[in-house]
């Protein structure tokens, strides 16, 4: 009887540290937030999970870098500003940015386009963790080597990625909070090193093989709700403040008047990728994937899957 009690405690002790941890990591990610104003003019895309990789066995990112470029050549057509929402490259797998960029350099350079008109805003996540140290992004972003040029010429200039950003609308002052969502995951923030160890050592070769990382709350379900209820909790507790997050790759686009906790999915999902776009104030969640015509010509669509919805249907309490 003893040891049950003791047992209990100890579990609920264990859990009421991580829900404060939790709060303590996503309050200050939110107090040091960027923030961006916009109004019902602008238009946002949200993407993250990318995890682009160096185009091998193992880089999930490869499958989908097709559907992904056009997507983003869409959106930069049409005016969008894009937010990239962590984990947009996979450094756990690989030791550094040079091959990623080789492998997927349309998409770079694609992307260099937002951000020489000051449309490109990043944050980082838990595989891309090391993007927190500006000397370090300055280091391996800011230049690539053309070798038809046979110099250095500019990529990523002067980029800043944040752990959160916040969107504030300049009519309404509605706010929404952008961030990785790893806060509530404190395995995957506190030791992430250690993370990062295991998968180069351990699960990219065994990912090869089929088998998934179980620490990862995108392959554990279990781990995925306890993630999602220390988010939930946190938005309630700032009163059902608009939240948008990535890291379990799990779409999520809730009601008006429910818990406002959004997800964007992932680039990883088999054969399509999943976001958010803001236009005309209001959120949708989308899907592009590739799709067969009926004479059987291949071609990439876009899929509204929820929304759009008003933002200001989703009120503070």
């Amino acid at each position: 009887m003893l040891l049950f009690y003791g047992k209990h405690f100890l579990l609920k002790f264990v859990y009421i540290y991580f829900m404060f941890s939790s709060k303590k990591r996503l309050d200050k990610a939110y107090k040091e937030a960027k923030t961006i104003y916009f109004d019902d003019s602008s238009k946002f895309i949200l993407f993250s999970d990318c995890h682009r990789g160096d185009n091998s066995f193992a880089d999930d990112f490869a499958n989908n870098r097709n559907i992904y470029f056009h997507a983003l050549k869409h959106y930069y057509a049409e005016g969008f500003q894009y937010c990239e929402i962590g984990d947009g490259d996979e450094l756990w797998e690989n030791t550094s940015f040079q091959p990623i960029f080789e492998a997927h350099k349309n998409v770079y350079l694609l992307m260099k386009l937002f951000h020489d008109q000051n449309r490109l805003h990043m944050i980082w996540g838990n595989h891309d963790m090391v993007y927190r140290n500006p000397n370090y992004v300055e280091k391996h972003l800011s230049t690539y080597f053309d070798p038809k040029l046979e110099k250095d010429v500019d990529l990523f200039c002067n980029l800043k990625y944040h752990e959160g950003i916040i969107l504030n609308h300049k009519d309404s002052k509605q706010k929404l909070f952008l961030t990785h969502g790893h806060q509530a995951d404190w395995w995957n923030y506190t030791f992430w090193k250690f993370s990062r160890f295991m998968v180069r050592v351990l699960w990219k070769p065994l990912n090869v093989m089929g088998i998934a990382d179980p620490t990862s709350p995108a392959k554990n379900y279990k781990e995925l709700i306890k993630v999602e209820r220390r988010t939930k909790k946190w938005i309630i507790e700032n009163n059902n403040l608009i939240t948008i997050v990535g890291h379990t790759h799990r779409p999520r686009f809730p009601n008006p008047g429910d818990i406002a906790f959004f997800n964007d999915g992932s680039c990883v999902h088999p054969r399509s990728i999943t976001g958010l776009e803001i236009e005309n104030g209001e959120i949708s969640l989308i899907k592009w994937y590739v799709d067969t015509t009926e004479n059987g010509t291949l071609q990439i669509v876009r899929l509204l899957l929820e929304g759009p919805r008003k933002l200001v249907d989703y009120k503070t309490e």
